[in-house]
């Protein structure tokens, strides 16, 4: 669920442009997006958890597919509550107020393990192209598990102040009881507030984009030094994968990023913030849903893989094979595709 509302201001202009965004973010983008982005992130799991797929690489893959489906669940839950306001609206606004609170601290915990372990990959990625020797015992899957804990663990401690950012409230209006959401006092405390959001927001976005361009460049660098060696071509087809994943989720974090920093679209602001912050959200919601579809594409290893999981996929895959000649027998181990520590 993301940093918006069900309570549109009448005064404010910007009214419809809020209610036009949410209706087309929340009721008809989220369930496209996550429905399927479950599906893929489910299918990444299995696949990435295979015997003989079980690399470094791979462990923080399986890692970002938990945290994006955490999202991508939580998104969910934002178009249920939609859905249910437009059926019931008292019904819909009691489960908004109950729900929106823990939903806006889960929305914190998984946007930042999702950009952490992107930087983890990116750095992974980083030391077995410029650094191959020294790879081997730097990027083992045991380090890149317990990396992955420490990363849930710390981002779980350092959103904790987003549970503590509402609490509910109720007024009697026309014998009617209302319910709606308030910012508690600890929140209240502009000098906390300022400094605690800018803080996270430079921990989750800021520090984190400004890695991610330096190492995407490295590694740009350091492939095209090396694209004319057939003998890396695999570890080259992957790395242009991760290529690919971190500029995906550079751009799609860069507009929340953005927003977070002036502290824009939460609950207590305008409309006009609040449907920006719609759109933002619907790019994270994106990135959360789309690494399925790269690793098919970039990966020759998992879509092997994948056909062990659906045959259907089969057919076209023995043709695609047959015609470049490209695809192995499934099943086979690629010794580079090992040697780089990846799908």
């Amino acid at each position: 669920m993301q940093n918006s509302t069900a309570y549109p201001e009448s005064e404010d202009e910007y009214e419809e442009f809020y209610e036009t965004s949410r209706f087309i973010c929340g009721m008809i983008l989220y369930p496209a997006i996550c429905i399927p982005g479950l599906i893929g992130n489910g299918l990444s799991l299995i696949v990435l958890n295979m015997k003989d797929m079980k690399t470094s690489t791979n462990a923080f893959l399986a890692a970002l597919a938990i945290s994006d489906s955490i999202k991508l669940i939580n998104d969910l839950i934002y178009f249920v509550v939609l859905l249910l306001k437009q059926t019931d609206p008292n019904a819909g606004q009691i489960a908004f107020v109950n729900i929106y609170p823990y939903a806006h601290f889960i929305f914190n915990i998984s946007t930042c393990v999702s950009s952490w372990l992107t930087v983890s990959v990116a750095t992974e990625r980083f030391i077995l192209v410029c650094y191959p020797i020294e790879a081997k015992t730097l990027c083992t899957r045991l380090r890149a598990i317990v990396i992955s804990c420490l990363i849930y663990i710390v981002m779980i401690a350092v959103s904790f102040p987003f549970a503590l950012r509402y609490e509910k409230t109720k007024r009697i209006v026309n014998n009617q009881t209302e319910w709606d959401l308030e910012v508690t006092d600890l929140w209240s405390n502009q000098d906390f507030d300022r400094y605690y959001t800018w803080s996270l927001n430079f921990i989750r976005s800021n520090i984190v984009l400004i890695i991610l361009i330096i190492l995407n460049a490295c590694i740009i660098f350091s492939l095209r030094k090396v694209r004319a060696n057939k003998k890396n071509t695999q570890r080259n087809r992957i790395t242009l994968m991760m290529i690919v994943v971190i500029m995906v989720f550079v751009i799609c974090i860069l507009p929340d990023a953005i927003m977070s920093v002036y502290g824009l679209g939460y609950h207590e602001e305008g409309n006009l913030e609040k449907g920006l912050r719609e759109f933002s959200d619907t790019l994270l919601t994106i990135n959360a849903a789309v690494n399925f579809l790269i690793y098919c594409v970039f990966s020759r290893t998992f879509r092997e893989k994948f056909v062990v999981l659906c045959p259907l996929c089969k057919f076209k895959t023995s043709v695609g094979g047959r015609m470049n000649g490209s695809y192995k027998t499934v099943g086979t181990k690629e010794p580079e595709a090992l040697e780089a520590q990846s799908v």
